[in-house]
């Protein structure tokens, strides 16, 4: 479909694999085999189903079972508990309960009923649309090369040219009961037929075995695909180029500083979380001549326009006068008109019944010359959201450069947004956890407060860039916090908060990796022992630098990106127990954290106009997990106290008022509490996480 054409989707079918299997099996390979590659189906799109004859729980009588893709399932990681499973006997005595497209939702309430062996996973809206399919494996696939076919003008009359008889044609029809007894009445009128092209939707295809239906889907599309590249050839794509795409560098910059801006515009209720692409794809989409004619019309297949609303809002940008200050300051404008338009889309198209208009704001944010800007409830919805819209920008390159492109009508794109049906999944869905929408910056990041920390936050639902100098514990801490809680979630960065250049770039990727940043956690460190007159001047700034400077240069720069989005901040220090009380032979250290602590209440103060809340946690002798003490520091103070390294944990428990150790999971909740909601009303505090330290007591 473009220029360079991609290659032929490969036949991933494994006759050893699937031999092995049960039918259930089978279907859940079958599924996860197509899934793969989103040229066949893009994430939660598209279904799979099998007939499977099954003996009745209760009669032991054979039946006939469909299993089918269960509600908000995706083929690349179904199982076999992604699928609902349903009498075909009650699934086919439910067309006498049919009254008409006018009381079409109502069927869904009667799928429940169909249900065999008490399956507990709810039935998709499509059910019907393989249950009337009279053949016993069945595909429905959202291909890109065949959504260019079914988007097009012409969309009849291309199915016919490439496909013949093999392939048939329905028109446009919302999913549901309807369309389940079209695509039946299909396959009645034309028994030799393989496959059909839904008009702005996309393609089913079935077989007498899971092979043949699979190895159909897949031939299909190869079909579709080589039928474009012929058709394609040497045309110009999207009218051609209109502006020249920036170098990669300068792309992800200007991402950088149009992202916290966005995202505070569109954030003030509601936290979002923002994903940058600039693939091939959409940089050749962004800088053609017919991106602001394609990207008014919208996306076509249900799946994608669910995804990215009812289209994307083009920033007015020049990449050849890149004047980003102009960017910004006009953005404030272009989201409220859009909002507007948005406004005027619900009221235009609303039904009595119709839920309340939703966020109004754009999904997908359209850069000339530098990418895709996508931003949604949390990453991973963000990165999906964008990755719907490269399948829409696929789509729209087929069919506008063999036919004439069309959107979903607005009536129809808005009776699917805003369907009831819709609106029940959305109101089914989980409560969202504390820090969902949050973006944490976590300094020290690898080490033994930093990981537990990142592993708290990221607990209540934030995504976390974890800042750390030492590549190889940062390597290890992302591995380990990607497995736990998903990589979306989790960004390394290396930085030594020292270097002033490396604590900008640091904020910049939090910035074009998750859109901005609402919590800084302050917690790089490093700690020093030794007599005031051996403390070198070396030692001294050492300690200065990393302590002091550090805190300020990683502070200055969480400040300035709080202030662009104007949602607020929330910056936590990890101080010391020293910060309050000296300790002998740490001169230089206890220094250093007291000037730590007095910077944040200096921050306090500058940040509470704009709702920025500045508050530290003093640990006390953190031995576990942390990096300092597993160094020459250990051996320091336990020369200090006159014991030795195993000694050294009981002396400070039993120096503590509460007789108790202190671990950095201690730390991480005294955090989270600052970087929460439950501390919404204070800012300039400090908390003693140390067991209890009369010389500490803060009054």
């Amino acid at each position: 479909m473009a220029d360079a054409a991609p290659a032929r989707l490969l036949d991933l079918w494994d006759d050893a694999k699937a031999a092995g299997m049960t039918e259930p099996e089978r279907l859940v390979y079958r599924s996860n085999i197509l899934g793969s590659d989103k040229r066949v189906t893009n994430y939660g799109g598209g279904n799979t189903s099998s007939k499977i004859v099954q003996k009745d729980p209760l009669t032991g009588a054979e039946v006939e079972v469909l299993w089918v893709k269960g509600s908000g399932g995706d083929s690349a990681s179904i199982k076999l508990d992604g699928f609902a499973t349903l009498y075909m006997d009650k699934l086919r005595a439910l067309k006498g309960l049919y009254r008409g497209v006018d009381h079409e939702d109502e069927m869904v309430g009667y799928l429940p009923h169909a249900t065999f062996n008490l399956n507990p996973r709810a039935a998709s809206i499509d059910t019907p649309l393989h249950a009337y399919v009279p053949h016993a494996y069945v595909d429905h696939m959202h291909p890109d090369a065949i959504i260019a076919i079914a988007a097009s003008k012409d969309s009849k009359a291309l199915t016919r040219e490439i496909f013949g008889d093999e392939i048939g044609w329905l028109p446009w029809k919302k999913p549901g009961f309807e369309l389940g007894l079209w695509l039946g009445k299909f396959c009645e009128e034309h028994p030799e037929a393989k496959g059909v092209v839904l008009e702005s939707h996309g393609l089913f295809t079935w077989g007498d075995t899971p092979k043949d239906c699979y190895e159909q889907t897949i031939a299909t599309i190869n079909k579709a695909i080589a039928w474009f590249e012929q058709k394609t050839a040497g045309k110009a794509t999207f009218g051609g180029e209109a502006v020249a795409p920036l170098g990669a560098a300068e792309r992800r910059a200007i991402a950088a500083r149009l992202m916290p801006a966005i995202r505070g515009l569109i954030g003030k209720d509601s936290l979002k979380l923002g994903h940058f692409d600039d693939s091939a794809a959409v940089l050749e989409f962004v800088s053609s001549k017919n991106l602001r004619p394609l990207a008014a019309l919208g996306t076509s297949c249900p799946d994608h326009f669910l995804r990215t609303k009812i289209r994307p809002l083009v920033v007015e940008f020049d990449p050849a006068k890149p004047d980003i200050d102009a960017v910004v300051a006009g953005l404030a404008d272009a989201t409220a008109a859009y909002r507007e338009d948005y406004a005027g889309y619900y009221n235009r198209c609303k039904h009595p019944d119709s839920p309340a208009m939703r966020d109004a704001n754009a999904v997908v944010y359209l850069v000339p010359g530098v990418g895709m800007l996508t931003f949604a409830k949390d990453k991973a919805t963000a990165r999906i959201s964008g990755e719907f819209y490269v399948n829409a920008i696929n789509v729209m390159r087929g069919a506008s450069t063999v036919s004439e492109y069309r959107g979903l009508p607005e009536q129809e794109a808005f009776d699917i947004e805003y369907w009831l049906l819709e609106e029940a999944k959305l109101q089914r869905m989980p409560k969202p956890k504390s820090l969902a929408g949050h973006i944490a910056l976590v300094t020290g990041g690898a080490g033994g407060i930093g990981r537990a920390t990142a592993r708290r936050l990221l607990g209540e639902g934030a995504c976390v860039v974890l800042a750390d100098y030492d590549e190889t514990a940062l390597a290890a801490a992302h591995e380990d916090l990607g497995k736990a809680y998903g990589r979306d979630f989790v960004r390394p960065v290396k930085i030594d908060v020292t270097k002033e250049d490396q604590v900008i770039h640091a904020f910049a990727e939090a910035a074009v990796e998750f859109g901005g940043i609402d919590i800084l956690v302050s917690n790089a460190g490093l700690a020093s022992s030794a007599p005031i007159e051996e403390t070198t001047l070396a030692l001294w700034n050492k300690n200065i630098d990393v302590l002091t400077t550090g805190y300020f240069l990683v502070s200055r720069e969480a400040f300035k990106l709080f202030r662009v989005q104007k949602t607020g901040g929330n910056v936590v220090f990890i101080a010391s127990k020293n910060a309050l009380a000296a300790s002998p032979n740490a001169a230089a250290y206890c220094t250093a954290k007291a000037a730590e602590l007095h910077l944040a209440r200096c921050l306090a103060l500058e940040g509470a106009e704009a709702q920025i809340r500045v508050n530290t946690v003093n640990p006390d002798a953190v031995l576990r997990g942390s990096k300092i003490w597993a160094g020459e520091w250990l051996e320091q103070r336990a020369s200090t106290y006159k014991t030795d390294k195993e000694g050294l944990e009981e002396m400070y428990r039993q120096r503590s008022l509460l007789k108790r150790s202190v671990f950095p999971e201690d730390i991480a909740e005294a955090v989270y509490f600052l970087a929460s909601d439950m501390s919404a009303k204070s800012t300039g505090n400090i908390i003693n996480v140390d067991a209890g330290n009369a010389q500490a007591f803060t009054r």
